[in-house]
């Protein structure tokens, strides 16, 4: 198994890595222009034998999808098969999850709440900008 953590994602992979110490981790650094809600991916970085593996996807609120889309079609780029991935959010708009199950029915999504408006106290809470 490997995960694979947008930067949000970061605030659950101590937890994974606390309960299992030997999963490989990649990252993958994808930011949303404010204006247009486009993803661009700006850096990404995987074990060399992900097409191989089940990919756990962590990014903690789900909004409009743009951003786990980028993600999962550069893990596609890398050889992992959608059907694979497992996407693991707190928190997921039913926008959010209809956009990423349209452009890729086959993935998992595993979320605790989902709610038409997305919490934005997660990340100001998290990376401390409130």
């Amino acid at each position: 198994c490997s995960v694979c953590a947008a930067p949000a994602g970061e605030a659950m992979e101590q937890g994974l890595r606390d309960c299992c110490r030997s999963i490989r981790i990649g990252k993958i650094l994808i930011q949303s222009d404010e204006e247009t809600q486009r993803a661009k991916v700006y850096y990404a970085k995987f074990p060399p034998d992900i097409y191989r593996r089940k990919v756990l996807l962590m990014y903690p609120i789900l909004s409009t999808g743009n951003t786990v889309i980028e993600a999962v079609k550069v893990l596609v780029e890398h050889g992992v098969q959608p059907s694979v991935i497992i996407l693991l959010s707190l928190f997921s708009t039913p926008h959010g999850a209809k956009s990423i199950i349209q452009e890729f029915p086959e993935i998992t999504i595993l979320t605790t709440e989902v709610h038409p408006v997305a919490p934005t106290h997660f990340g100001q809470k998290y990376f401390g900008t409130d």
